[in-house]
């Protein structure tokens, strides 16, 4: 298949895929899998449910490009289809299951431990982080994993959760701070 540079712009393959490229979507839909999917998971809570939600989402996007606002930024408007398909499903299928954030156990831990026991001690406290995360609600759970976890903006986490910025904010700040009332006696003692 003779593609065109990496270098193309979201914009650019969105206006190619509105006048008919197969190709630009597929380059849109590879650029954005993964993240779609890892959004999904926070709010369908399963990998085969997030698939699917995902799956449904980009189908949903090609259908929906007609009504796609020339100018605006790609990457939040599917992942408010992705999030909005996820939530979808899950009233759906009548679960309230917690959000299981098992993509952070999965997450790159950077540079290698310097020796075995910095390698034990910080999968512990990831182990920490997320049994800490467990215990939030769902609410504030979905608005740390897609700040934090997906490294989304809070224009996009908003965009995702379908809440105002402002409710993303003072969400991630009561999150912030039970975190740190659920860890700090963990390291006190």
């Amino acid at each position: 298949m003779v593609g065109r540079p990496l270098e193309d712009s979201d914009e650019d393959l969105v206006e190619r895929a509105r006048r008919g490229s197969a190709a630009a979507y597929e380059e849109l839909v590879q650029r954005y899998t993964e993240l779609a999917f890892r959004t999904a998971y926070l709010t369908a809570g399963s990998a085969a449910e997030a698939e699917e939600a995902a799956q449904d989402a980009f189908v949903k996007a090609h259908r929906a490009l007609g009504g796609f606002r020339r100018g605006s930024p790609f990457r939040p408007w599917l992942l408010r289809i992705v999030g909005n398909e996820a939530r979808n499903r899950r009233r759906a299928a009548g679960r309230r299951a917690a959000v299981e954030l098992r993509t952070a156990e999965r997450g790159d831990l950077g540079v290698a431990a310097p020796s075995p026991e910095a390698a034990v001690e910080a999968a512990e406290e990831r182990r920490a982080l997320l049994r800490a995360l467990d215990a939030l609600g769902e609410e504030q759970r979905q608005v740390v994993g897609c700040r934090y976890l997906l490294e989304l903006s809070v224009e996009e986490t908003a965009a995702v959760l379908g809440i105002p910025e402002g409710t993303v904010k003072s969400r991630l700040a009561r999150a912030l701070l039970r975190l740190r009332e659920i860890l700090e006696p963990a390291h006190c003692g």
